[in-house]
């Protein structure tokens, strides 16, 4: 449960209003240089107080607490740990007999029983993924001369963003959004074929991130509708350069040396501020339910920091399986 990697391997930790959250990183190489000020950055790339993201302000103040010496790491296990500071449990307590449409609160309660941690949603919280961006920035450092950059391209449908947010909170609504990720400097060879692909080791981890419900590389869904003639990437010099980009970096699983290229699609947030109809399991009946609480009307504003830090480490554990098997 929560375990990712061949070599280079996470186990992230934490619930929304628990104590803190975090994650444990094995396999890390020693030698690198990482400090808790080398993840602030990214860090504070993931924060709220946007418009659109949640009243919720955390300090998200980094700590590692091992796997480091003299701001080298040791090639022993890092921790890497962040407090939670400003919670407000009691805006859940109805949750447990009225469970959130579209959110985990059911299937937890299902999975895991009344001893679920159902505030803020627990361990299926997006807030979660702290821990994710801590490993990326340990994974970017892997990488080496390897660039990531994910923006958002879409929200709500709309190019522009501003409007669609202020739609949505007018609404008391909310709206997902399109982000498109892009690395570049990767050399041929990366991934393993089958169950190891880039694309299955990427997407592995994207579906990690709470609200992702779809990716596509390259000309993704829109090859379907093309002939080979026009999906085949035609190559113009030794490098193994293209012409176009349809495979979005990748053939048979594995790095062409072209622009690693895909988009995921973020889903509205599910706690919204209209009424909704829920099942109050406590009385066996259909009831209406207002969300309380801090959400955020576009999670995906938020999002591409973490896209960013989950293709690095999919690409990192990548790397570090290629070194070995050299």
């Amino acid at each position: 449960m929560n375990n990712f990697g061949r070599i280079f391997r996470l186990s992230i930790f934490g619930e929304s209003h628990g104590k803190g959250v975090g994650i444990t990183i094995d396999g890390c190489p020693s030698g690198i240089d990482l400090t808790d000020e080398d993840l602030l950055h990214d860090i504070s790339r993931r924060k709220s107080g946007a418009r659109g993201t949640t009243p919720r302000i955390e300090a998200d103040t980094p700590s590692i607490l091992s796997g480091t010496f003299e701001g080298k790491t040791t090639g022993a296990p890092l921790i890497i740990l962040f407090h939670n500071k400003n919670t407000k449990s009691k805006d859940y307590s109805n949750l447990l007999d009225s469970p959130r449409p579209g959110h985990a609160d059911f299937v937890a309660q299902h999975k895991f029983g009344r001893h679920n941690d159902y505030t803020g949603g627990g361990h299926f919280s997006g807030r979660i993924t702290l821990g994710i961006v801590a490993a990326g920035v340990v994974a970017k450092k892997i990488l080496g001369d390897v660039q990531i950059d994910a923006k958002l391209t879409e929200v709500g449908g709309q190019s522009d963003f501003d409007a669609a947010i202020e739609d949505a909170l007018l609404q008391r609504d909310s709206v997902g959004g399109i982000v498109e990720c892009r690395a570049n400097n990767l050399p041929i060879g990366y991934g393993e074929p089958f169950f190891d692909s880039v694309e299955s080791m990427i997407s592995h981890l994207i579906f990690a991130i709470p609200a992702t419900k779809g990716i596509e590389f390259g000309s993704g869904f829109g090859a379907a509708k093309m002939k080979g003639s026009e999906h085949n990437d035609n190559f113009i010099d030794a490098s193994g350069k293209t012409e176009t980009n349809n495979a979005g970096g990748i053939n048979g699983g594995i790095t062409n040396g072209n622009e690693l290229v895909f988009r995921v699609a973020i889903k509205p947030t599910s706690s919204i501020g209209r009424n909704q109809k829920t099942m109050n399991f406590a009385k066996g009946e259909v009831e209406d339910l207002l969300i309380e609480g801090r959400h955020d009307a576009c999670i995906a504003l938020r999002v591409p920091v973490i896209i960013e830090a989950a293709t690095a480490i999919a690409l990192a554990d990548l790397k570090l399986l290629d070194k070995a098997r050299r």
